[in-house]
């Protein structure tokens, strides 16, 4: 019984205490008074103020805008959340501290620039796909003009007129000389050695017979090639005639 009464005291002990505890915690809330939060919004690099930044209190509701210099004034209490926002900026975040017991705090808020890069877009002066084809057949290319002068100084009829006309350097003289030293030697060593005749050479009639059998004499496309191709008896004269 008497232990029975201890624990009575002790439990109402206990809840004089808590009840203190409450009523004093209940207390310093209703002093709690409101601070004056003043400051300016400028860039990160602190040279560029940011007029009219957006500030807000999301658990208040409330909020204000900076003035043209980025100064600004609001009333806030220890431990809010203070949102400032800018376009073109990204969002700071700033919180009173909880601490703080003087009348008004004071802040200098630097915001971060919001880089955003944008996917490339090329326009062009075509309004439907039909005007763009007739511009595209219709371009010319930067280096036409090299082109056709090129196109025109390759041509196998002008090569041809410029070596009839193209008198022969030292070097192509040289040659010349050489060659027809050589070949009157071979010709001078061979004078006494008899012609071969191709219409007796067996290999050669073998040869016929076999192009005659796989019908090559019926196809057409070496005398086109043939026509092409300049005599061998041609002179500059005759190439000077024919331009």
């Amino acid at each position: 019984m008497q232990r029975k009464k201890i624990y009575n005291v002790f439990i109402l002990i206990l809840a004089i205490m808590l009840s203190a505890t409450v009523s004093s915690e209940v207390k310093a809330q209703g002093q709690v008074k409101s601070i004056m939060f003043t400051g300016r919004v400028v860039g990160v690099k602190g040279t560029q103020t940011l007029g009219k930044a957006y500030i807000f209190i999301p658990r208040a509701g409330r909020g204000t805008l900076a003035d043209p210099e980025g100064y600004f004034a609001l009333p806030v209490f220890p431990g809010d959340s203070i949102v400032f926002s800018y376009l073109g900026y990204q969002k700071q975040y700033h919180i009173i501290p909880r601490r703080h017991m003087e009348e008004s705090y004071s802040a200098i808020i630097l915001m971060k620039e919001d880089v955003k890069t944008l996917a490339e877009v090329k326009v062009y002066p075509y309004a439907t796909e039909e005007e763009f084809k007739k511009a595209f057949v219709a371009m010319k290319l930067p280096d036409e003009f090299e082109r056709n002068n090129l196109e025109q100084n390759t041509r196998q009829e002008l090569l041809m007129q410029l070596a009839a006309v193209t008198p022969l350097s030292a070097a192509g003289n040289y040659r010349n000389f050489m060659d027809q030293q050589i070949f009157g030697r071979e010709n001078a060593a061979n004078r006494s050695f008899t012609t071969a005749i191709p219409f007796l050479n067996p290999f050669a009639w073998a040869k016929f017979i076999n192009s005659v059998k796989n019908g090559d004499l019926k196809k057409k496309d070496y005398r086109a090639i043939l026509n092409q191709a300049p005599r061998e008896n041609i002179t500059r004269q005759d190439v000077i005639n024919k331009n």
